[in-house]
């Protein structure tokens, strides 16, 4: 069964006209990486101290979420949606707002996440079984001001860390086997898969800066300054992502958000995980 609802991600993803630049001979994203963890795996339980006690596991989203009371949560589905490599390219060029690819990627590319979520909660209701996507719930908050800056109820990075797709990066991402630039979903569902495994080391061994103390390409790439040897600045970089990019280049792009991505493009990690040099 991980094969039927890898192979359904990735055709609907392959497949969708939502996956597909306005003029329709481009993608938003190539096909995507797919993982499985289980909803009981303690590393849930333990990002109640990383991120926040508001942070929720797998269960309880699952038993918050009206309409799905008393089901019992057995399997995180973590995704990853690659950038396509034309569109990093274009956003490597620019040094101070994103490219109108990345922008539409950000936007347009959102929207078929959004409906991948619903679709995969739909392809497995309809084999008898329980799902729902945790960025879709109505028990699903975002909270400006904690312990470690912005976060949520739900976290599609530590989703996908759990789900051995990646580890995380000094801007914050993840770095996955196809780079940093990409999107995340996850659907929480009864359906009992097998985990996928964590094959990495360490949660941050995908960083260089982290693994070696070498790289910090991405510090000089953040337009606002967002970023140093201490980490993220995340109220920073979201003014500057939620506010001053889309009133700079929203309208001439046509659409409202237009998200950044410099960090993620023009460094080594960008499309894979860098070997270095150690």
């Amino acid at each position: 069964m991980e094969r039927t609802v890898a192979d359904e991600i990735r055709r609907f993803v392959n497949e969708s006209p939502a996956n597909r630049f306005p003029q329709g001979e481009r993608r938003y994203f190539d096909e995507p990486l797919v993982g499985f963890a289980a909803a009981g795996d303690p590393l849930f339980a333990d990002y109640k101290g990383i991120i926040g006690s508001f942070h929720l596991t797998p269960a309880e989203l699952t038993e918050q979420t009206p309409g799905c009371e008393g089901v019992r949560a057995a399997t995180v589905i973590s995704w990853v949606l690659p950038v396509t490599q034309s569109t990093r390219e274009s956003n490597r060029r620019e040094n101070r707002w994103p490219s109108r690819e990345w922008a539409l990627t950000r936007n347009n590319g959102e929207a078929l996440n959004g409906a991948l979520r619903r679709h995969l909660v739909a392809f497995l209701e309809g084999r008898g079984h329980r799902a729902v996507a945790p960025q879709l719930s109505p028990v699903w908050q975002e909270f400006a001001d904690t312990p470690v800056g912005i976060a949520s109820t739900w976290s599609e990075r530590h989703a996908a860390y759990a789900a051995g797709l990646g580890t995380f990066s000094l801007n914050d991402a993840l770095i996955t086997p196809r780079g940093i630039a990409h999107r995340l979903g996850s659907v929480i569902t009864d359906l009992r898969l097998t985990p996928s495994g964590r094959p990495y080391p360490g949660p941050r061994h995908n960083c260089l800066w982290y693994r070696e103390g070498t790289c910090g390409a991405c510090i000089g790439r953040c337009p606002v300054g967002a970023l140093s040897r201490e980490g993220h600045d995340k109220a920073r970089c979201r003014d500057y992502v939620y506010g001053e990019a889309p009133r700079a280049v929203a309208e001439r792009y046509g659409v409202p958000s237009v998200g950044c991505g410099l960090c993620q493009t023009r460094v080594p990690c960008e499309g894979g995980i860098p070997h270095g040099t150690k």
